[in-house]
């Protein structure tokens, strides 16, 4: 299982910044090794957010994102207290959920 993810929200007025760092190798399927052999492709293909369990954030990724990639996103009615969790899964079938208190 991958590292877990960082993970902060500060909430601001109405609206919460949300900033996450993931650990990934991210390959894209076209980078050679050392001997000369394709690496296989290995990325992370869906990212969700919910706020309080519900959905605020879907994307699709592909081989192009770069490693350990950093997304940041704005939800509007996040208020100090409230929980935002982040999901990714990957092309291999590999998922992390983690989870963070608005501040």
């Amino acid at each position: 299982m991958a590292d877990p993810m960082r993970i902060r929200a500060q909430a601001s007025g109405d609206k919460a910044t949300v900033r996450v760092l993931m650990s990934h190798e991210m390959e894209s399927g076209q980078r050679r090794d050392a001997a000369g052999k394709i690496v296989p492709a290995w990325f992370i293909q869906e990212v969700t957010a919910n706020l309080n369990g519900k959905q605020v954030l879907a994307a699709e990724w592909g081989p192009a994102v770069s490693k350990n990639p950093f997304l940041q996103f704005s939800v509007k009615g996040a208020k100090a207290g409230d929980k935002i969790t982040v999901i990714w899964k990957d092309n291999k079938g590999d998922t992390r959920t983690d989870e963070a208190t608005v501040s």
